[in-house]
């Protein structure tokens, strides 16, 4: 770890890919606590605690989605530091602008928009590898499509069972176990996003030569103090809270009561766990809006704002384009630099 920080330009990119979990932290805060909140199950200052403390711990639950990024994006000996750069720079600045609108944009894919952005104006697209993109680019559409199906037949089935129940019961109990699932969708967004960070500092020290270890699998080991380093940084931004797309998710795309909190985070969980599984760095905001929305479809097409839905489907897919063109003016930019 010293050795990172007495390399001045190595140690800008660790403080950047650190930058970039805080503030993937705040702006995802919502994934995590959006539902729990406005279905008036918890206050916000102990959905924050939670939550900043399951980001944390997810976190440091396995590093598949991390080596999946130093890895499995592009060849190595043309992600040079400045690349990395323009690829942060990019990230950051997507996020801080979609987080001023309180547009629920997803952190992940601002990065390996960014990060392939800069690879094609650095060495052209001969130094990407299509065939991961692609896989990665296709669950932009299976994530939230998954989480709005797996949501929609949760919910129902969970109203079947209910169904000669007194509402008050169902809501009593319901409010409990949207705790379990807020933590679960916490925790998964730990494990999803915080690894991000992770796999760009190890990009980072194989560009700078440093040698890292390889498993059995021949994948890269993440340094212990790129893991904790990377969860802290997450767990202080989601702490921060990021209350304008809390207001996005929470309410403005459908009124939740806790049993549709409960569905929608438990669906968004599974899906996150499962692909976090593979190594696929998913949208844990992809994957909680689309639960969000196919339960509220399940009560009534209607009950959803289509149209703040639109915005935000938008948002998803201008995020790669976008994130792409940005990260290349920046390489311009810092190139004389690294």
């Amino acid at each position: 770890m010293i050795e990172v920080f007495l390399i001045p330009s190595l140690a800008v990119l660790v403080l950047l890919a650190w930058g970039i979990d805080y503030i993937n932290g705040f702006h995802d805060t919502a994934n995590s606590i959006a539902t729990v909140v406005s279905t008036g199950v918890l206050p916000a200052k102990y959905a924050l605690a939670m939550s900043a403390t399951l980001n944390f711990a997810g976190a440091l639950a396995g590093t598949s989605v991390a080596t999946t990024i130093a890895k499995g994006i592009a060849d190595s000996q043309h992600v040079v530091p400045a690349v990395i750069a323009a690829a942060l720079l990019a990230a950051i600045t997507w996020d801080l602008l979609t987080w001023w609108f309180g547009i629920p944009s997803s952190t992940s894919h601002t990065l390996l928009g960014g990060l392939s952005g800069a690879v094609v104006a650095h060495a052209g697209f001969k130094a990407l590898h299509m065939n991961k993109l692609k896989e990665i680019g296709a669950f932009i559409i299976i994530s939230p499509a998954m989480g709005f199906i797996v949501g929609m037949v949760l919910i129902l089935i969970i109203l079947w069972v209910v169904r000669h129940f007194a509402g008050h019961r169902v809501n009593a109990v319901f409010r409990k176990a949207q705790l379990v699932s807020a933590a679960a969708m916490s925790f998964t967004h730990g494990q999803n996003d915080a690894q991000k960070a992770m796999g760009i500092i190890c990009l980072a020290m194989i560009a700078y030569k440093f040698h890292l270890p390889l498993d059995a699998k021949l994948k890269v080991i993440v340094p212990l103090w790129v893991k904790i380093g990377s969860a802290i940084a997450m767990a202080i931004g989601t702490a921060s809270g990021g209350w304008k797309i809390i207001r996005t998710m929470g309410t403005k795309i459908v009124k939740l009561r806790p049993i549709h909190g409960f569905a929608a985070e438990t669906a968004a969980a599974a899906v996150l766990f499962t692909t976090a599984h593979y190594g696929i760095p998913v949208s844990t905001t992809h994957s909680i809006t689309g639960a969000i929305m196919g339960v509220g479809t399940s009560m009534n097409a209607s009950a959803v704002r289509w149209g703040v839905a639109g915005n935000i489907v938008m948002a998803w897919v201008l995020t790669i384009p976008i994130s792409a063109l940005l990260a290349a003016g920046f390489l311009k930019l810092v190139a004389p630099f690294f």
